[in-house]
């Protein structure tokens, strides 16, 4: 791809095919959330005529480059044209009518939610995977799964090595997804705004290469296990020590049952739970089948729902002492010069 290749993509058409739909629009102009930082209001706008944006919250505009230049913290051309590039094959004209525009705002309140292995949930409406069309599976890409993963906590190259990217049709329109493996070949979805799976849904069992390992790491969502992982490489980034265990992920408390027998050749189970009734129950169930080889390990988060809840407290913690000692380095009184004496007589 060209420079010129890449100016004749309409910018409203990539950020579609990047996951922003436009919040409102006024005659030429198409609004939206800015997709460069968080914000409740939109106040980033493009100019479909000219093909060009501004991000009034940051006071930054251009041309398509310079929006990859930010979505992508770099300034090197050559790179910036193959992200361009990779999202040519997710790019469609959009046109925006004042339905569709309504119809983005609602998809924020919406969640899909599947508790049947052979369906997604859309909201209310339960729809079979064969109404899923055009479903492609690709490299973790996607600037806005990649800050939501960030806002999770969670370190982007373990999750581009553990994860894919998800993209699909529903009754004509796009949708795109974190995509989890499963061992039946579905997969857990998630994003900012939704959470579900594509069928068959199961269980996700993780095995290191070379020899049978004694213990095994077991975690209710994908989101812990990959909090897990981000946990180990923070606290050292030299020796992680994530290859010493194999993992097992459930997808759900409800799939229980279809762990126990991959489960019973293992002499140690860690157990990574929610702190929550259904997790308590799948302790207790999981303790009566494997007795003392269950440890339970949620009482390193006792205080924190999940894993990840306590990843992102740390986070936070840190952050707030990092700030502290900034402000503090800055309060504390510089010494002044001294007075230069001139020479006695």
């Amino acid at each position: 791809m060209t420079i010129q290749d890449a100016k004749q993509i309409k910018l409203a058409d990539y950020l579609r095919s990047l996951g922003y739909t436009p919040v409102k629009q006024q005659g030429k102009s198409l609004w939206y959330k800015s997709p460069l930082r968080n914000e409740t209001d939109a106040s980033f706008k493009v100019n479909t005529e000219l093909n060009q944006w501004y991000d009034f919250g940051i006071g930054k505009g251009g041309n398509i480059i310079a929006l990859a230049a930010e979505l992508y913290h770099s300034e090197n051309v050559a790179y910036l044209l193959e992200r361009i590039a990779e999202r040519t094959p997710y790019i469609r004209p959009a046109t925006f009518a004042n339905a569709d525009i309504a119809n983005a705002r609602q998809s924020k309140q919406d969640s899909i939610c599947s508790r049947s292995t052979a369906t997604f949930s859309f909201g209310k409406q339960q729809t079979s995977n064969h109404c899923f069309e055009d479903i492609k599976v690709g490299e973790l890409s996607s600037p806005a799964l990649i800050d939501y993963l960030r806002g999770r906590g969670i370190n982007i190259e373990l999750a581009k090595r553990e994860c894919k990217e998800l993209r699909f049709e529903h009754n004509g329109k796009p949708y795109f997804a974190i995509g989890f493996p499963n061992i039946s070949g579905g997969y857990e979805l998630r994003n900012r705004y939704f959470k579900g799976c594509l069928a068959p849904k199961d269980i996700t069992h993780i095995r290191q290469q070379g020899e049978q390992r004694a213990a095994c790491y077991l975690f209710e969502g994908f989101m812990d296990y990959l909090s897990f992982l981000t946990i180990r490489v923070n606290n050292n980034p030299e020796e992680p020590r994530t290859e010493e265990q194999d993992y097992m992920v459930l997808n759900s408390v409800t799939n229980l049952s279809k762990a126990e027998q991959l489960l019973r050749p293992y002499s140690r189970i860690g157990c990574f739970l929610d702190n929550d009734q259904a997790g308590q129950r799948a302790y207790e169930n999981m303790k009566r089948m494997f007795g003392n080889r269950l440890q339970d390990m949620s009482k390193h988060y006792a205080e924190h729902k999940d894993l990840n809840d306590y990843l992102r407290y740390r986070i936070q913690a840190k952050q707030a002492i990092k700030k502290s000692q900034v402000q503090s380095a800055r309060r504390m009184p510089q010494p002044q010069p001294k007075k230069k004496r001139g020479f006695r007589l």
